[in-house]
């Protein structure tokens, strides 16, 4: 096994207090530019968010459970109640994979097209960083019935580091590069959690 370093938007309700990620810390500001925090409704019209990643200048990825109307991106929140030095960009056209689902949650994957092409700025930042570790498959065989070895990855922590829900879409970091996608956790809230192999799906987002 070995460490990476996940990468969580400050995505809590406003009645939230005190730090996000339990045992977690703060990112360094200026040190990971593209992170993103996206604002959609769902088919009952609820407000949701999630976390997410700039691939391009004008893409973003993130899960595909987080697919929704009015989707929006604000980019360089590195605290989300906290509007200044951002930018909010309107998404142009949602493309989640052809074969997710949400039943199994499979193929957790979508790229967001946005209207206008964000600009470049220093400032740009991330929310929150926790050290994780890649964990065995059979581990999430056993909590996860439709968990699958090829296209997800399986992320827990020793010592328990919990993050909590409404970070899904955000990005799995290993020496700069994007290893996976924030996809599901187990009911009860204990890692470990599953995470979409962005690997796995390199020729699909190359199409794209």
């Amino acid at each position: 096994m070995f460490l990476l370093l996940l990468l969580l938007v400050d995505v809590l309700p406003v009645s939230t207090e005190g730090g996000e990620i339990i045992w977690g810390t703060e990112a360094k500001l200026h040190s990971h530019p593209y992170m993103a925090f996206i604002r959609y409704y769902d088919k009952k019209s609820k407000p949701k968010r999630c976390g997410g990643f700039l691939v391009e200048k004008d893409i973003v990825m993130t899960a595909a459970h987080c697919d929704g109307r009015n989707i929006s991106i604000t980019l360089g929140a590195h605290n989300i109640k906290e509007q200044n030095n951002t930018q909010f960009i309107p998404v142009h056209k949602s493309i989640p994979h052809e074969s997710y689902s949400s039943a199994k949650m499979v193929n957790d994957i979508m790229l967001l097209k946005t209207i206008a092409l964000p600009k470049r700025h220093n400032w740009v930042k991330p929310g929150q960083v926790c050290t994780l570790e890649v964990q065995e498959s059979q581990t999430c065989q056993k909590l996860y019935k439709s968990y699958n070895n090829s296209t997800q990855l399986c992320v827990g922590n020793p010592k328990d580091k919990k993050a909590t829900a409404g970070r899904f879409g955000g990005p799995f970091v290993c020496q700069g590069m994007a290893q996976g996608i924030v996809s599901q956790h187990h009911c009860t809230g204990d890692l470990p959690e599953v995470f979409t192999r962005i690997s796995s799906f390199i020729p699909w987002i190359q199409k794209k």
